[in-house]
């Protein structure tokens, strides 16, 4: 898989929280941000794939 770059702006004190949360997980501010979309991301494919299958009725009510 290629890599590529992505740059961001963000306040001090969000980037100080980022740091924080990598720190307390033993990663790096990179490793972490990518892990945390990665983790959306999945997180928005499994509920669009629970949601269309309760559209089709196969598992449980429609809500």
């Amino acid at each position: 898989m290629a890599s590529h770059v992505l740059s961001l702006r963000v306040d001090g004190e969000l980037l100080e929280r980022i740091r924080q949360h990598a720190a307390k997980r033993g990663m790096s501010v990179q490793d972490y941000v990518v892990r945390t979309l990665i983790r959306e991301d999945f997180d928005e494919r499994f509920q669009s794939s629970v949601d269309e299958t309760k559209r089709l009725g196969i598992w449980g009510p429609a809500g």
